[in-house]
C-alpha cells in the first residue's frame, strides 16, 4: 500500500434484487460485511456506485459497490480513484472466482484478470493491473458452458452453510491487509488450508 490519503475497497457484483444472493455478488456481500462491522451502511451514491466512507484500522477507506454491472465495474472505480487521488496499489478488489473451490480465499497482487470480466474491466479502465485482489472461491460448475448460469445462480444449501464463514474470512483478509500490508496478509491467508 502506498501513501494515498484514502484506500478503496471495492466489491464486485451486479445491481438489483435478482442478483442479490448470487455467487457473482459475493464481492458486494463482503464489502457490506465490512461496513456492518463498522456499524455503517453503504447508502451514499456517487460515480455510478453506492459507497460509504469509513475509518478502518486507522485508515480512511471508501467501501464501494459499482452499480454498472460486473463487466463495466472498472469505470466507476476508476472515477473514484481519480477523484480522490487513490493510487491503484491502494485499491482492494473483492470478487468471485470460479477457479477456487467454494469458500477458499486467495489474495493476489498485480496479476492478470484470469478471465474474470469485472477484473478485466478494472484493468482496462486503469490501463494496468497493480491492484490487490481478494479472490473468493465460488467453485467451478464443471463445464465452460455452465459458467454463466453458475455464477449468476443462487447459493446451494451446502454453500449457504459456509457462506457466512466465507464472507467473514474475506472481510478479515481486507482488515488484515489494511493493518499489516499485503505481503503479510498473503502469507497468512494464502497458506491456510
Amino acid at each position: 500500500m502506498s501513501d494515498s490519503k484514502f484506500k478503496i475497497i471495492a466489491g464486485l457484483g451486479n445491481p438489483g434484487k435478482n442478483y442479490a444472493r448470487t455467487r457473482h455478488n459475493i464481492g458486494f456481500l463482503v464489502v457490506e460485511a465490512l461496513a456492518a462491522k463498522s456499524r455503517l451502511t453503504i447508502d451514499k451514491s456517487r460515480f455510478d456506485s453506492k459507497y460509504v466512507k469509513a475509518k478502518i484500522k486507522g485508515k480512511d477507506v471508501f467501501l464501494v459497490k459499482p452499480l454498472t454491472y460486473m463487466n463495466k465495474s472498472g469505470f466507476p472505480i476508476h472515477k473514484f480513484a481519480s477523484y480522490y487521488k487513490v493510487g491503484m496499489e491502494d485499491i482492494i478488489i473483492v470478487h468471485d472466482d470460479i477457479d477456487l473451490s467454494f469458500g477458499k480465499i486467495k489474495i493476489v497482487k498485480s496479476r492478470g484478470h484470469g478471465g474474470h470480466n469485472g477484473v478485466r474491466s478494472i484493468m482496462d479502465a486503469f490501463g494496468k493491473k497493480d491492484c490487490v485482489r481478494i479472490r473468493v472461491g465460488v467453485g467451478h460448475p464443471g463445464s465452460i458452458e455452465d459458467v454463466t448460469g453458475h455464477v449468476l445462480g443462487h447459493f446451494s444449501p451446502e454453500e449457504i452453510k459456509i457462506l457466512d464463514h466465507c464472507i467473514d474470512t474475506a472481510r478479515d483478509a481486507c482488515l488484515y491487509i489494511l493493518e499489516n500490508g499485503v505481503t503479510s496478509a498473503m502469507n497468512l491467508i494464502n497458506t491456510k488450508r
